[in-house]
């Protein structure tokens, strides 16, 4: 009897181990830039450059970037997903590609490639100009790599956060508590549909979730069950800069697996 035990337990199938070119959009611990989140929101808005000719055009808006952390913790197909004008467009690339490398993603006890979404946002402060210096024109301005309202309501700003909002516990933690709480929709069951909905929600200064939207839709369920898992979610820290609360703009894909 316990050889036969021993035989069956030997036939029990192991979790696939993830493919070596497959790229992932969900995964137990997720891709993390060197020195952490923090100090990547910060490279971001100290080397982001406003260009000149989008300023004098009054052009304004996020550009929504996603790339691949490579296994080796490279960054590369940065490319743009909603594209605002080609000067911000060509300059949010820019700043993706001149970052740090990235601690790269694990997924079942194995390094992968993970798809990464980051918002690049170009929002001129009040007063803000460009300067003729010589042959250089060189813009001043406020805007970050996150859009952060001000909490003070009688006069709002665009400022880069000290320290930008995270879930509590960890981006993992947020993704673990998703993939938990997720209820595949029927339909899209029935129809094997698959894939990631990109949701964007603004973090209030309490760190509650709201103003949840869907920008990339799936259909067949998919949208309705992200906004719901969104706005169900744990709250975040707020962001927060020179001591006080930001409200800040997220975008995050959720993920439907099969």
């Amino acid at each position: 009897m316990l050889l036969s035990f021993g035989a069956q337990a030997q036939k029990r199938k192991m979790p696939p181990k993830p493919s070596a070119t497959e790229v992932y959009d969900s995964v137990a611990q997720p891709a993390v830039p060197l020195g952490g989140t923090e100090r990547y929101a910060q490279f971001l808005a100290a080397n982001q450059r406003y260009p000149a000719g989008a300023m004098q055009k009054g052009i304004q808006g996020t550009v929504k970037v996603s790339f691949i952390v490579e296994k080796t913790g490279t960054v590369n197909e940065v490319k743009v997903d909603a594209p605002v004008s080609p000067e911000l467009d060509a300059e949010a690339i820019r700043l993706i590609k001149s970052g740090p490398k990235w601690t790269p993603a694990k997924h079942r006890n194995q390094v992968v490639r993970q798809r990464i979404y980051v918002p690049v946002s170009f929002v001129m402060s009040p007063g803000s100009e460009v300067v003729t210096t010589g042959a250089k024109e060189r813009p001043i301005t406020t805007s970050a790599a996150d859009i952060a309202a001000s909490a003070n309501p009688n006069r709002p700003a665009v400022v880069a956060p000290d320290h930008p909002t995270r879930p509590v516990g960890g981006t993992a933690a947020f993704f673990e508590w998703i993939e938990k709480n997720q209820k595949y929709p029927l339909l899209a069951r029935q129809r094997k549909i698959q894939g990631k909905v990109l949701v964007e929600f603004v973090v209030q200064t309490d760190g509650s979730l709201t103003d949840a939207r869907v920008v990339k839709k799936m259909g067949s369920g998919l949208d309705e069950e992200a906004l719901r898992l969104i706005k169900a979610a744990p709250k975040w820290e707020p962001a927060s800069y020179q001591g006080k609360p930001l409200k800040q703009k997220m975008i995050l894909p959720v993920l439907f697996q099969l």
